[in-house]
């Protein structure tokens, strides 16, 4: 790929790291159709496609360009949910592990290339699923929600049979997801078992979590593919090796106190009380039932005062004003409130990093989609965006060109939306305000 190439596809990116924020004066006056907007999130909640969506968009400066709640009265006739309710954000977690991992990078605490038994030794005989014939079962998925699998016959991948891992399970391989953790919905049965069995959830704390995952197969061979999974609960357990703190304490000495950011973390606080669970999985939202999220197992995270397990892939809780304040500070060339994170070249380095690409645009390999022009000319958006989401559908984005960060929450799973969670209703959304800016600036 030529350096005029790159250069072009992250014209927008580069943006963010351009030295110097004055930019956000322009945007208080940004969103002209704020009616529309909110109508568009009230249609997906009276059609019982959402039991709740809060959209939020701010500038770097935090000042709040645009918010609105919607709740489906008939499942939550009580629900009132603002910028200070809090949510599971689920995969949302990962960018904050990642963060936290380049963090400990930065101070030479932590080196993306050493391999992961340096601080786990407990994982040098994991071995490698494989079918009898001796195809990794990776190749028999989808390694995520929009990737293309192998085509290979689901029917063939079992039995298990397991072999030695042929390459060294790098810490770079955890951030990109070609570690070869995995999730429990592969629909391999003989292999998804062995996720329901294991029920990590419930593990004891992380020591008892690397026992019980040092026992279990990878789904395929260190670097061999990308396959989205449990890389970054991993991640997180080599950051509390090799620092000795636990994530939890990570996360609050260098991102929650530092920055003023308190609801954001992975304990909810005794006087506050969470969301139930939802699912459409049937064709229409319900409560749902134990066991039903069960992208881990038979259980999910635990979220009580007490609890000494953190999972940096899926574990936290913030609200949706605190989750905005850490966005600001990826936006801010990583710093906040006179603070700073990360070092704009760790930043700049993460975001400019090309690990795969397609039409719809770049995966970085450290936790942040950018698009590709593909959803402006869908009316979808704006290219340049960076974005990431979570389980039960949270969503962010960061616009490096305008200096705003934007997110869309709920806590549903297997929404009824036909266009898909985090597809309908976020690309429609979505590419209103887009469509809206881009006739304003004509």
């Amino acid at each position: 790929m030529t350096i005029n190439r790159i250069i072009t596809l992250f014209a927008g990116t580069i943006i963010l790291f351009s030295g110097g924020c004055e930019i956000s004066s322009g945007t208080t006056n940004l969103i002209k159709n704020k009616k529309e907007l909110d109508q568009i999130l009230d249609q997906y909640t009276s059609n019982g496609s959402y039991p709740f969506l809060y959209a939020h968009i701010e500038n770097i400066d935090g000042e709040i360009l645009y918010q609105h709640s919607s709740v489906n009265k008939g499942l939550f006739p009580e629900l009132k949910v603002t910028k200070d309710t809090w949510l599971r954000i689920w995969s949302m977690s990962k960018i904050v592990t990642i963060t936290i991992i380049m963090d400990l990078v930065e101070e030479n605490i932590i080196d993306l290339n050493h391999p992961v038994t340096d601080y786990i030794p407990e994982f040098s005989g994991l071995q490698v699923a494989q079918s009898s014939k001796g195809i990794s079962l990776s190749k028999y998925t989808n390694a995520d929600f929009v990737s293309t699998a192998e085509m290979l016959d689901k029917g063939n991948a079992c039995p298990i049979i397991l072999a030695d891992t042929d390459s060294i399970m790098r810490v770079r391989h955890l951030v990109n997801h070609t570690a070869g953790f995995y999730y429990a919905d592969t629909e391999i049965y003989c292999l998804d078992s062995l996720s329901y069995k294991a029920d990590i959830t419930t593990a004891a704390d992380s020591e008892d979590l690397i026992q019980i995952l040092s026992n279990m197969p990878l789904i395929q061979h260190p670097g061999e593919r990308y396959h989205y999974g449990l890389n970054t609960t991993v991640l997180g357990l080599v950051a509390e090796r090799a620092t000795g703190k636990t994530l939890d304490q990570l996360v609050s000495e260098r991102i929650s106190v530092p920055f003023n950011i308190p609801n954001f973390q992975y304990k909810l606080p005794e006087n506050k009380k969470l969301i139930p669970a939802v699912t459409g999985r049937d064709g229409y939202l319900r409560l749902a039932k134990p066991g039903e999220l069960d992208i881990m197992g038979r259980n999910v995270p635990k979220y009580e005062p007490s609890q000494p397990l953190f999972l940096g892939g899926e574990g936290m809780l913030a609200t949706t004003d605190s989750y905005a304040d850490y966005l600001r500070i990826l936006l801010n060339n990583g710093e906040l409130n006179d603070q700073r994170f990360l070092d704009e070249k760790t930043l700049r380095n993460m975001f400019s990093n090309i690990e795969r690409e397609d039409e719809h645009g770049i995966s970085t390999g450290f936790g942040i989609f950018i698009t590709g022009d593909i959803l402006k000319q869908h009316g979808k958006g704006d290219s340049g965006l960076l974005q990431g989401g979570g389980y039960e559908g949270t969503n962010f984005w960061i616009d490096p060109k305008r200096k705003i960060i934007g997110l869309l929450m709920t806590q549903a799973n297997q929404s009824p939306d036909k266009a898909g969670l985090g597809s309908g209703v976020y690309d429609n959304f979505r590419g209103t305000l887009y469509r809206s800016i881009f006739h304003e600036s004509n």
